[in-house]
């Protein structure tokens, strides 16, 4: 056995005082904490390495955290509160290190004056602003660019050098709310490399920030540490403010009186929002939408001052406010989004452009920013969680753009040929829900049609698309089943209408146009790059079938004064099925002229023409004015319509031309022989053939005229690859908007 001290350590006791000794017995203190071997033994330690008893038996002292038990996880409160902290941080860090730049440049900017008053030099001011361009105490240095001077730059021979003038850049300044970091992550580490005497050591300018950062870690302590109290109950947390609006509203500035404002907003919810249903006339009231997004305010009123402009002139309230919409969507490009009233302003003024490609994939990414695309699947599956009512709003707010988003830009790019970005097509599993809530809008059902819509001609374009008119048994099939699921859909999207409209309302009228229109688009797909004389019978069938399409979406349009009355409201989209179907009928006239009635097809187009010059839409209008002009000239029809004399190639159809089987037969003779305009150039078109665009011959130049509707396409019937873009004459301006605006830089 050992001695009584070595089993007294051993058993964890405190060895007694020797005999000789004659201090009494030594009782440590309890200290915060106790190290391994203490704890071990459950035995009093003083909490400072090494303790007494580790000393006194010669074991190592180590002091270890515990393990804490029934430790608590981070509720989602306390995590979303430290990722807020740590935002914070960020953003505090970047507007230090900002205002650490600024410093610089002041001081740079006083020390250069200073050196330039020194040497007897004037102050060089260039016309450009201060925060563009830095100052140079010499003069402004010449833009080079491959050894040639970009700017014609006096030499040194050529005088005293001075500084140019140069436009001033657009507006992209950010708007100034705290969750502005804009992509910028700057370095904590520290460095004093680029630290002068003259400026602020940046440890003082982070000393808060750490300051913040020790808070935001002891608040992460805090939450992890057990509490003996029993659990609270967990209260709702709040959602965090939204910034005030950082832009002032275009009757705020005093560009546009309320009088006028609150027309404008009459003249958009009197139409435009059934052709752009992604508003709620109930909720996105006249003093709601200013309020919550005055760019989507101005954007509206920019739409209505355009439809209330009518044929005439251009109003200045238009300008004023797509000028100041404008300004703040551009701000939107590199700075955060925290409305989701923003995509419904991007998309308003995206919708009514003739070239909307670019602001309508601005408005996705700030939807999917925003995570708008989530909205339906929290809407169809709760979770047990009761909402608040402005939770529900926001909710169903959110779906409904999200769904008004997906469906335009799948329209543009099946428009105009582009490629499909989004292929999320699972948030759109759950679209029906929105019709079934109690806060829908009576557009909502247009919208969900419009969706469903989207979907399948999707599918369609990619099955057809990369066949290049190589028609087969399979690809007939494929437009069989096609036809079909078009012919369902409509039927299920018309009994949804049904339940709360007549037959001649216009979202009614606008879905049978749609069906039409899909049906028509579908063999254009279908047949696209096929020439009309090396069609089979099959070929024939479904050229004679899109004929049909084409004929009944034109007489839906034109037999409802509905439909016409708000052709007004039309966005770019709407307008081009009224006018491609015009036009793929004067082509079929021009291929098949023995085999169609042309007094009706001409009096048709005519009539769609008349009414698309009454809408301000003079584009779609001309382009079937000179295609209708050419076809008179080639079959020599009278203005009246009627053939005077049949042509010495054709034959006269006989009493059963328009009966299936004469349209199915091949065509009496070869057409006209082409003549090339560059050797024996047509004759100027006239006043009762174009209107008083006869008069500006530059718009019936050759080389402005599209491919698709020139001479040597006329046998083509497919859908070109550039979709509306290569059909129809470029006549607005760059920005995508029609009307005389003042030249300066592009937003985009």
């Amino acid at each position: 056995m050992g001695s009584p001290n070595e089993s007294a350590s051993l058993s964890g006791i405190p060895a007694p005082p020797t005999p000789g000794g004659s201090s009494p017995a030594h009782i440590p203190k309890r200290g915060a904490r106790a190290c391994t071997n203490c704890r071990k033994g459950k035995n009093r330690c003083e909490g400072e390495a090494p303790c007494r008893r580790c000393q006194l038996s010669g074991a190592q002292c180590v002091f270890e955290k515990p393990e804490k038990k029934n430790v608590q996880a981070l509720s989602s409160a306390s995590v979303e509160r430290l990722s807020r902290l740590e935002g914070q941080y960020l953003v505090m860090q970047s507007q230090m290190i900002g205002m650490q730049s600024s410093l610089d440049r002041i001081l740079s900017a006083i020390q250069n004056q200073n050196q330039n008053q020194a040497m007897g030099q004037p102050y060089p001011s260039g016309g450009g602003s201060s925060h563009n361009s830095p100052v140079n105490p010499v003069g402004p240095v010449p833009a080079v660019r491959n050894s040639v001077d970009m700017y014609n730059s006096p030499g040194q021979g050529d005088g005293p050098s001075r500084p140019r003038a140069f436009p001033p850049l657009p507006g992209f300044a950010p708007p100034p709310h705290k969750y502005a970091t804009y992509g910028i992550v700057p370095s904590t580490a520290p460095s004093s490399d680029d630290e002068s005497e003259d400026t602020l050591p940046r440890a003082t300018l982070n000393a808060p920030i750490e300051a913040l950062q020790g808070l935001a870690n002891a608040a992460a302590e805090a939450a992890a540490a057990p509490s003996a109290s029993p659990p609270r109950v967990k209260k709702r947390k709040r959602a965090e403010p939204i910034p005030r609006n950082a832009f002032p509203h275009v009757v705020e500035k005093g560009l546009v009186s309320d009088t006028e404002a609150r027309e404008l907003y009459h003249i958009f919810f009197s139409g435009c929002h059934i052709f752009i249903p992604v508003f709620d006339p109930s909720y996105d009231t006249y003093e709601g939408l200013m309020e919550r997004s005055p760019w989507t305010f101005d954007a509206i009123l920019a739409v209505a001052a355009k439809i209330r402009s009518g044929t005439g002139p251009l109003i200045p309230a238009f300008y004023k406010c797509l000028e100041e919409a404008q300004g703040i969507a551009r701000s939107s490009l590199f700075g955060p989004v925290v409305r989701k009233e923003a995509v419904q302003g991007m998309l308003i003024l995206a919708a009514w452009s003739t070239n909307g490609w670019l602001p309508s994939g601005h408005a996705m990414r700030m939807a999917l920013d925003l995570g708008l695309h989530r909205a339906l699947e929290k809407l169809a599956d709760d979770g047990g969680k009761k909402r608040t009512e402005e939770e529900e709003r926001n909710l169903v707010v959110s779906a409904r753009i999200w769904l008004c988003l997906y469906w335009f830009d799948h329209q543009m790019s099946l428009g105009t040929g582009r490629p499909i970005v989004l292929r999320d097509e699972s948030s759109m599993r759950h679209c029906r829900v929105l019709l079934s809530h109690p806060m829908a809008s009576p557009t909502d059902v247009r919208l969900i049609s419009q969706v469903e819509l989207i979907a399948q001609k999707t599918q369609i374009y990619e099955t057809l698309s990369p066949l290049n008119g190589q028609v087969n048994h399979n690809t007939l099939s494929f437009i069989r089943r096609a036809n079909i699921a078009l012919d369902k859909w409509h039927a299920d999207c018309d009994e949804l209408h049904r339940q709360t409209m007549d037959e001649d309302a216009l979202p009614r009228k606008i879905l049978a146009g749609e069906l039409h229109y899909a049906k028509l688009w579908l063999v254009c797909v279908a047949l696209r790059g096929v020439s009309w004389d090396k069609m089979p019978f099959e070929q024939r069938e479904l050229a004679f079938q899109a004929k049909d399409a084409a004929s009944n979406c034109l007489a839906n349009l034109l037999d409802s004064p509905t439909y016409r009355a708000a052709l007004r409201y039309a966005v770019h989209d709407s307008l081009v099925m009224a006018a491609f179907s015009g036009l793929f009928l004067l082509k079929m006239a021009n291929l098949f002229p023995a085999d169609l009635d042309l007094g009706a097809i001409t009096g048709q187009v005519e009539q769609l023409a008349q009414v698309l010059s009454d809408v301000a839409a003079e584009r779609y209008a001309l382009t079937l004015r000179i295609m209708l002009a050419n076809l008179r000239r080639k079959v020599g029809l009278t203005p009246a319509g009627l053939p005077p004399a049949p042509p010495q190639h054709q034959q006269q159809p006989g009493p059963g031309a328009g009966m299936p089987d004469a349209m199915m037969a091949p065509p009496q003779g070869p057409p006209p022989p082409f003549i090339d305009p560059s050797i024996a150039p047509p004759p100027p078109f006239t006043v009762e053939e174009v209107g008083a665009w006869a008069n500006d011959q530059r718009m019936f130049n050759p080389q402005t005229i599209p491919l698709w509707l020139q001479e040597q396409s006329l046998t083509d019937l497919g859908l070109p690859q550039n979709g509306s873009d290569g059909i129809f004459l470029n006549m607005g301006n760059t920005n995508g908007w029609t009307g005389d605006f003042p030249p300066m830089p592009e937003a985009w």
